[in-house]
């Protein structure tokens, strides 16, 4: 059995566990770093795969997070292709040895788990038949980008960022397009009810159908391939291309084996321990504490809070200082609809909408017990800045005022 070791194995190569190894470097950690990723690209950007890349407009290389001399330059293994699938911790609980599924062994001293998420799936009759797509990693936009050019009617299941960014790709290309959704308006679970109606209206304006508290029953076919999706009052849309979007599941698996605690996710805390305080975690794969209400735990998917939290691991591994924590912030392109979030919106008790959402230029600040605590801000990025520095201060903006588009958003931050 072949064996190799590691100073720290920071398993999962994505967006966190690169951020982690570079992270180390950074700070002057020299002992040699393994990043273990089990899919066979090096580490590449997500983002784009709904957007850039599936359109068409991105290649392959402009993916990637690095060079491929990056890794050689700065010391750091990349093992690709490289599923670990099981993990015994030495006595003192901090090193051990990692199994790889091709039975190699990895000796590591330290360790950190960057698992990520993997996406959820229909459970429903024909959900295996060509045809049906998700869309995580580079393989699924592969796949999908070579399905598109031959498509005509494409159903997107799920009314989520993805579904709806990969639905505006569809229509751009001048396929017929219907998005379902299972719950009463899109973006129901993260946006307040003006942005789920406004992305409604912004996609059938597009010409895209939106069909809302639908739910999928089944997919139909013949010779292999997808030809329908059954809804639950029997309809049945025409379909020779379905993308299903219905959110994704933190892979906590191996954290579960070494016994650290989890609910949706791996719990961490603010400095991205684990409770195994020698072992951190970082990325989509983690449940930490809600930035303004600590004893609420939260997930965040993006590429904003995984760069940042990785750098938060490192420095707990290396026992350093905390790098300050940043404001959360997440953007979607549709088509030629720009929205960029800043803050958390979940809990929030009262909003503003400023301007108006015809005008396809507005932002919604999101309240919670009178404090600023989000905003959505549709092809509006001065609002969009103004809310990142106000809540990066700890400042609010007064609801009164905040709707007065005549006044710029930024002179209205005030210290709470």
């Amino acid at each position: 059995m072949d064996t190799a070791e590691t100073g720290t194995l920071i398993i999962g190569a994505g967006e966190a566990g690169l951020g982690i190894a570079v992270a180390l470097r950074n700070a002057g950690y020299t002992a040699p770093v393994t990043i273990s990723g089990s899919e066979a690209d090096a580490p590449y950007q997500r983002p784009p795969l709904s957007k850039e890349f599936l359109a068409g407009e991105m290649d392959e290389e402009n993916l990637l997070l690095r060079a491929n001399n990056f890794y050689q330059d700065k010391e750091i293994r990349l093992l690709t292709n490289a599923h670990i699938e099981d993990i015994v911790l030495d006595d003192n609980a901090a090193g051990g040895t990692a199994t790889t599924s091709s039975g190699t062994e990895i000796r590591f001293d330290r360790l950190a788990l960057a698992t990520g998420a993997s996406p959820r799936r229909l459970p429903v009759p024909g959900a295996d038949l060509d045809g049906v797509c998700y869309l995580r990693d580079i393989p699924d936009a592969r796949r999908l980008r070579g399905l598109l050019p031959e498509a005509r009617r494409v159903v997107v299941v799920g009314g989520g960022y993805i579904g709806l960014e990969a639905a505006a790709v569809a229509r751009t290309r001048g396929l017929e397009v219907t998005v379902v959704e299972t719950f009463e308006r899109l973006l129901q679970r993260v946006a307040a009810p003006p942005i789920s109606e406004f992305f409604r209206a912004a996609h059938e304006k597009r010409g895209a159908r939106v069909l809302l508290g639908a739910s999928v029953t089944a997919l139909q076919g013949s010779a292999g391939s997808v030809t329908g999706v059954e809804l639950s009052d029997g309809t049945v849309l025409p379909a020779d291309l379905v993308i299903i979007g219905i959110g994704v599941e933190p892979r906590i698996e191996l954290a579960q084996k070494l016994g650290l605690d989890c609910g949706r996710g791996i719990i961490v805390d603010d400095a991205a321990r684990t409770s195994n305080p020698a072992i951190v975690a970082a990325g989509d794969c983690t449940m930490q504490p809600h930035p303004l209400y600590p004893g609420e735990l939260i997930c965040l998917e993006s590429v904003q809070n995984a760069a940042d939290q990785a750098k938060v691991a490192a420095a707990s591994l290396l026992d350093g200082p905390r790098p300050e924590r940043a404001v959360p912030w997440f953007w979607s392109n549709q088509a030629d609809i720009r929205l960029q979030i800043a803050g958390l919106s979940a809990g929030f008790d009262d909003y503003v909408i400023r301007g108006e959402p015809g005008s396809e230029q507005f932002t919604v600040l999101y309240y919670r017990g009178g404090r600023l605590i989000a905003a959505d801000a549709v092809n509006s990025p001065h609002d969009f800045m103004a809310v990142k520095r106000a809540l990066g201060k700890g400042a609010t903006i007064d609801p009164a005022d905040a709707a007065n588009v005549g006044v710029q958003l930024k002179t209205l931050i005030r210290e709470t």
